[in-house]
């Protein structure tokens, strides 16, 4: 990509599908004054992001991909292509190359130079010939209802080997989200695919970077105990690589948030189940001897993160039709609003009573977060427990049942509500959606190919 002796900058502008489309804009300005070699990345793709994907190319075959994608780009794909900015994303999620398409045409229409285009391949296993490989990683895990998606989570070597082609933008399905990161600084850097210990510490800058504003205070913020200011201004990350791997992370000048030992501590530790060995395809990381220290304002810096070989296994997510969720709400306030709305859960529960689905009652602000599927906290538990005093309590109600129809009588009995009480509810609001249920397994790597294309200008796309 570059001179392998520079530092390679790489900024992330989200971290989730439905994250600010406002915030790559101040990214990609910093990235442009640091004046060196430089990626953007856009984290957009959850664990089931995949599988809703799947399920709008069913009624819309053109789509598939992040439905946010012009919103996230308009603002700064042009200045990506001026400036020699990378862009490599998951944006892609069930469709790669309707996305790629999708960004050709948004070049196009900003009046930017053709960028060249590679697309990642590999993650989909949702073909016939994957079936049996799949059932041996579930067992008897295998879904019994029709499968929506099945993806590998892949690693950092094809996008890696798309940027060494010339590609200015890389678009990836279901990789795992810290080799946005690697696949970026493998091909600046052009280090061995067995140099552990550098190939973790990229990884661990991915894994600073994969969450978006988390690390720069939104995730961490505690009014009164973790103050941060500028909340609604939050500047995303960016992480300075070196050659050994070791990475200082920072942000654009002039946003909010904060950058310190503590909200990169917090981050490090975000969704690591063993410190010493945080398993991702590339590398084996370990943290355990890992350093974070301030070396500025705004500026941390980590080191000390070794590495092991990657395990001889992906990581495989088989998404399947679940029924149907339905869920609704109602409102009760003044004296005795508790009361009322356990009273509007019994009431439905009986009469839902024998349709074959567990109904779940919460009360937000009263018992939603800490209850169980039944709507019962510990407190609750017990004998003889009276309502307390609450006095503005939003009953939610919900179940889940594989005939719609059952579904639809949630969504009539808590409308009903209104007239047949208890006294004072309103405000309600019911829905109804298809439900996709998942099973997670391991595959041998060698029954996964990887690769890449490059979208080409000529030819049916």
């Amino acid at each position: 990509m570059a001179n392998a002796a520079a530092i390679l900058r790489v900024g992330c502008a989200a971290g989730f599908s439905g994250d600010r489309t406002d915030a790559a804009l101040p990214v990609v300005q910093a990235l442009i004054g640091s004046g060196g070699p430089s990626v953007l990345i856009f984290e957009t793709l959850a664990e089931r992001t995949l599988a809703l994907a799947q399920l709008a190319r069913r009624t819309r075959p053109e789509a598939g991909y992040e439905p946010l994608l012009d919103d996230l780009l308009r603002p700064v794909l042009a200045l990506c292509l001026q400036h020699r900015i990378r862009i490599v994303s998951n944006f892609g999620a069930a469709h790669p190359a309707g996305a790629a398409r999708r960004i050709r045409a948004l070049a196009r229409e900003l009046g930017a130079r053709a960028p060249r285009i590679a697309i990642v391949r590999g993650d989909d296993l949702g073909g016939a010939q994957h079936r049996p490989v799949l059932e041996a990683a579930l067992g008897g895990r295998w879904p019994s209802e029709p499968v929506v998606s099945a993806n590998a989570y892949i690693g950092a070597q094809p996008i890696a080997q798309a940027l060494q082609a010339g590609a200015d933008i890389v678009v990836c399905g279901r990789v795992a989200d810290p080799s946005l990161v690697l696949g970026p600084a493998l091909a600046h850097f052009g280090w061995s695919l067995q140099d552990w210990d550098r190939l973790a510490r990229a990884t661990m800058a991915g894994h600073l970077l994969e969450c978006g504003a988390q690390v720069s205070g939104g995730y961490f913020a505690d009014p009164g105990f973790k103050d941060v200011p500028g909340m609604a201004r939050l500047g995303y990350p960016i992480a300075e690589i070196d050659a050994e791997g070791h990475c200082t992370v920072t942000k654009p000048a002039g946003t909010g948030g904060r950058i310190d030992e503590r909200t990169v501590k917090e981050q490090l530790l975000y969704e690591l189940h063993d410190p010493a060995a945080y398993l991702t395809p590339d590398v084996v990381a370990d943290i355990t001897q890992a350093r974070v220290f301030a070396v500025g304002p705004d500026r941390v810096r980590l080191e000390g993160v070794r590495g092991h070989p990657r395990p001889d296994t992906l990581k495989v997510n088989v998404c399947a039709e679940s029924g149907w969720f339905a869920e609704g709400e109602i409102s009760y306030a003044g004296a005795r609003a508790e009361a009322r709305a356990r009273l509007a859960a019994a009431v439905v529960r009986e009469r839902l009573q024998g349709c074959g689905a567990e109904l779940r009652a919460d009360l937000i602000g009263v018992s939603s977060a800490w209850a169980d599927d039944a709507g019962r906290t510990v407190d609750a538990l017990a004998p003889g427990m009276e309502a307390r005093a609450a006095q503005d309590v939003r009953l939610r109600l919900s179940l889940q049942h594989r005939d719609p129809a059952v579904a639809e009588r949630l969504a009539r009995e808590v409308t009903a509500l209104y007239t047949c009480g208890p006294a004072g509810g309103g405000g309600v609001r019911t829905a109804i959606r298809p439900r996709l249920g998942m099973a997670s397994g391991l595959v041998p790597r060698e029954a996964v190919a990887t690769g890449y294309r490059m979208l080409d200008e000529d030819a049916a796309e």
